[in-house]
């Protein structure tokens, strides 16, 4: 009897979804690259879904491939699809994914209302967010540290080019060096995180739940691979 195994198990994994409403290449191409340029270390090989929600045209998938390719980003699917787009879709080897139902107004009257709230302190070194940053907020500290006074809630994302400090617990997304250096930390007083990355090298909450786990740490960057070890 053969010894080897398969197991296929339903897990989460990290993928960014892309919205937007024109999806020409000689529109989509320059745009992507631009946004890109802000984060390059974070988003190399990053896995991209397109959210055709806001799209009633066919897009060229095929030639959508070779844009990202290019860029080196990596499209494995679409949601938010009409059954002719679906189609096309696999047809092209993407995968049809189906987008979870939330409440989406709701959603965005919370974040505008975290927006406008919201009161940071930016300095040449460092942005300064002084209260606690909840689900669906997104801070990014361009070319600078972020400092945040508060709590990271489950379902927010900090991004820093630099380190990251967080004075409360980290419940959500910790992205330090998105720039692509590896010499950036990410240091908080609660680790309980459901992804850290340095400079596109992530670990998800799984890996993250060991001896540090709901306790002051700090992780970085070393011998190619991520280190976490106590905050002291």
């Amino acid at each position: 009897m053969s010894e080897h195994t398969l197991e296929l198990k339903g897990s989460l994994f990290p993928l960014s979804v892309l919205h937007c409403t024109d999806l020409s290449i000689h529109t989509l191409e320059p745009l992507l690259a631009e946004k890109l340029a802000q984060a390059p270390g974070f988003f190399y090989q990053a896995p991209i879904v397109l959210n055709l929600q806001d799209n009633r045209d066919e897009p060229d998938f095929v030639v959508l491939k070779q844009v990202f390719t290019k860029l080196n980003l990596v499209l494995v699917g679409v949601t938010g699809a009409n059954n002719e787009q679906k189609t096309a879709a696999q047809q092209a080897g993407l995968a049809v994914l189906q987008a979870g139902k939330a409440p989406v107004k709701a959603a965005a009257a919370v974040v505008e209302k975290a927006v406008q709230t919201q009161v940071t302190q930016s300095t040449m070194d460092s942005k300064v967010v002084e209260q606690t940053v909840r689900s669906g907020q997104q801070i990014y500290a361009k070319g600078a540290d972020l400092i945040i006074k508060g709590a990271v809630g489950a379902g927010a994302e900090v991004i820093a080019d630099g380190n990251i400090h967080i004075y409360g617990s980290l419940r959500g997304k910790a992205i330090a060096g998105a720039n692509g250096d590896h010499s950036k930390r990410v240091y908080c007083f609660n680790m309980q995180a459901e992804l850290v990355s340095i400079a596109g090298n992530y670990w998800l909450s799984d890996s993250l739940q060991g001896e540090f786990w709901g306790k002051p740490a700090c992780i970085k960057w070393q011998d190619e691979s991520l280190v976490i070890s106590e905050l002291v």
